[in-house]
């Protein structure tokens, strides 16, 4: 990577270019930017320590901040893709995205990611010519050399998924060897051999390398009489010599890049190269010991004693530096005005609703009540955009597009999603990846960062497979993207689909992700606020994603009893919004029963039926139960939270034994009885769903009336 790096940054990259660097080669990036200028000497001793430099590349971590954080394998190699799709977009609405290429710099094993693949073979990466991908091909993996690499099948994969593939063998040294007699047998013996006996040979001496190179084929006459002649240390260097290394092979390849689709360069490298450790199988966490590092030194013309000075001011290596920091130097994009997102549309929902359709109602709204926030909006959908709910929306605002495309089914009047592609669309139809879809949120996330122009990205998904996304996601959060996901339909309410499409662990993978609140509203007008509140919180320094998981029971909105006084209605929005609220009040109740969004009508009805019974019940509907625990912590003096909330809701006046309930696993709400320290039961899922009617699933996992009744009269009786 320090060759292929040393040849990017000091010859070809330019200012609008970005890169993702493979996440071992951090050192690399930081030494290049210490010998530009851009970080100070003081960091270089802080590799891997508290507040130093990271050990992988991190934006939200490092001073020297890079294009794109790494660490997580094959999610860092995929989001340049992303980053050039976000670019694209940001620069097709409003300017400013630039046109530069986006690199990523790839191990050779990070190709076995299933993410890189989905990725690749993406319809709409086809047609990014700006992406490049460099894969340090050295054959070895953590713990080994890989056997059979399959380079030549990589090779085949990234053509047909239409790629241009472009090969770094080797160097000019064996390059010029290959062109003389006996040469083309040389190549073919090199070729043939497996991975791990061409690592072995080079740990070999002159002399063993004599002997071994041959082989026992018919080859091995003409590789005898062609190394015959070379000096030792000609043959050892010669062995060595890969074009990943080779700085002339390195040129000859970026001049190749076809800029009208995404190139692939094979760089053929070996892993330590010029170190004692080279080519060993167990290399990767080696260290020199002080004699290696000292003939290191030596060799670059360094002081073990010094070894963090620049290039001496006026020599050729430090003009070579300035020039390319010169080059390299980016503008800084003038900042906008905030956005102001409206915190009420003023609808009061009557009759029977679901929250996943007041996704799609929510931002028709917001186009229409404000246009210059309707217009960042970008959704993103994994081929689910009408059983989500988007159709209004994507008929309203069209399908992102590189190309205006011809709609075929505009005149047929039975369509009811129509499909206009164009640049000015606002919507992302991506294949059935959800790891894509989070990739590209996540980049679409970071506009406000790299090119001063915020955008409002919201991506659904069905809800159990958030799982599945959660770890691009979850980095996507770290890496400091800033967008809001949905999971819908969600929870064993979608009963008829069985337990493959019932989600369990969501609610309390919401609570529990860093960066990111978690909503799940019961009533429409909930889901309304809080979609308001997230987007408002999007596309800013100090600003957070956001994880909104609805609904598709249908649920008689009465039983919300929004208030008509407009300042009870404002302090109900600013409730629903820090994450709970008094839904149901009673003047002297034996117990708390608190729910969280579709089971709702469960705790109401069980609630009338205990009063029936003498044994009163407030009911708390709970919208975000991360916000109440942070609130919990920093009454603990351990986080940070909004107390308020806590002794609004839950006031130790009205402490009583609580249940909980809600269509995930019952831990989710279970922190709520140490609030008062209260005896409580949990409800909820916590084992695999079933098929069936609503009232046969509930019932089966302990959501239904009569439980949640029983829970509160063991507790209260």
């Amino acid at each position: 990577m320090v060759s292929i790096m040393t040849s990017l940054w000091l010859k070809h990259l330019g200012p609008d270019d970005r890169v993702s660097v493979k996440p071992h080669a951090s050192p690399v990036l930081h030494a290049i930017n210490f010998l530009f200028g851009a970080l100070e000497a003081g960091y270089l001793t802080t590799l891997r320590e508290f507040g130093g430099l990271q050990s992988y590349p991190s934006r939200s971590k490092d001073p020297d901040r890079p294009d794109y954080s790494t660490g997580s394998v094959g999610i860092g190699a995929a989001a340049p893709i992303w980053g050039s799709l976000a670019r694209r977009y940001v620069e097709s609405q409003f300017g400013g995205g630039g046109y530069g290429r986006q690199f990523s710099l790839v191990g050779d094993a990070e190709l076995d990611e299933g993410a890189c693949w989905e990725a690749i073979l993406d319809p709409m990466v086809a047609e990014l010519g700006e992406v490049v991908w460099i894969v340090d091909l050295n054959r070895q993996s953590l713990d080994r050399i890989m056997p059979i690499m399959g380079a030549h099948r990589f090779e085949q994969m990234f053509a047909a998924a239409g790629w241009q593939v472009v090969t770094v063998k080797y160097g000019s040294t064996l390059t010029e060897l290959f062109s003389r007699e006996g040469g083309s047998s040389l190549k073919r013996r090199i070729d043939e051999m497996p991975n791990p006996e061409y690592q072995r040979l080079l740990r070999c001496s002159a002399s063993e390398l004599r002997e071994r190179l041959p082989g026992e084929s018919d080859l091995a006459g003409d590789v005898r009489s062609l190394i015959e002649a070379l000096p030792d240390a000609d043959l050892v260097g010669a062995i060595r010599n890969l074009g990943g290394h080779d700085a002339s092979a390195l040129d000859r390849a970026f001049e190749e890049i076809d800029d009208t689709r995404p190139t692939v360069i094979f760089a053929y490298t070996i892993k330590g190269y010029g170190l004692a450790s080279a080519g060993h199988p167990q290399n990767h966490s080696a260290l020199l010991s002080a004699e290696q590092f000292a003939g290191l030194a030596s060799e670059s013309g360094m002081s073990p004693d010094d070894p963090w000075h620049r290039f001496a001011p006026g020599s050729r290596e430090a003009q070579l530096c300035d020039e390319a920091a010169r080059r390299l130097r980016r503008s800084t994009p003038e900042a906008l005005e905030p956005m102001v997102v409206p915190i009420d549309l003023g609808r009061t929902p009557t009759g029977v609703g679901t929250t996943q359709a007041a996704l799609g109602r929510t931002l028709l709204d917001v186009n229409r009540e404000a246009p210059s926030v309707g217009k960042r909006i970008v959704t993103v959908s994994p081929d689910v955009s009408s059983s989500t709910n988007l159709a209004g929306w994507v008929n309203k605002v069209g399908v992102w597009s590189q190309t205006k495309r011809e709609d075929w089914f505009s005149d047929d009047a039975e369509t009811i999603l129509h499909w206009r592609e164009a640049p000015t669309g606002q919507h992302f139809e991506l294949g059935i990846a959800e790891t894509n879809l989070v990739g590209l949120l996540g980049e679409l996330g970071s506009t406000w960062d790299r090119w001063s122009q915020p955008l409002l990205p919201v991506g659904v998904l069905y809800d159990p497979f958030v799982e599945r996304a959660l770890e691009p996601w979850s980095f996507g959060i770290y890496a400091g993207g800033q967008s809001i996901l949905v999971g819908t339909p969600s929870g064993v309410t979608l009963a008829a689909e069985g337990g493959a499409h019932q989600s369990i662990k969501t609610p309390s993978i919401g609570l529990e992700q860093p960066g990111c609140l978690s909503y799940e509203p019961a009533f429409v007008l909930d889901a309304e606020w809080t979609l308001l509140a997230s987007l408002a919180r999007l596309g800013h320094p100090g600003g957070s994603s956001a994880y909104i998981r609805l609904s598709t029971r249908p649920i008689d909105q009465e039983l919300a009893k929004v208030p008509t006084d407009l300042a009870a209605r404002e302090r109900r929005r600013k409730h629903v919004v820090a994450g709970a609220y008094l839904l149901k009040r009673h003047d002297n109740p034996a117990l708390t029963i608190c729910a969280m969004g579709a089971v709702l009508p469960e705790a109401l009805e069980a609630a009338r039926r205990l009063d029936l019974m003498g044994f009163g019940a407030d009911v708390v509907c709970v919208t975000n139960a991360g916000l109440l625990f942070e609130a919990l912590q920093a009454r603990r003096g351990l986080d940070q939270g909004d107390e308020w909330i806590l002794s609004s809701v839950f006031s130790s006046e009205r402490a009583r034994p609580m249940v909980t309930l809600l269509d995930g696993h019952p831990h989710t709400l279970g922190f709520l009885a140490g609030i008062n320290g209260v005896k409580a039961t949990n409800l909820g899922v916590s084992k695999f769903g079933q098929s069936g009617d609503l009232e046969s699933v509930y019932k089966y996992h302990g959501l239904d009336v009569q439980t949640v009744i029983g829970a509160g009269l063991d507790l209260v009786d």
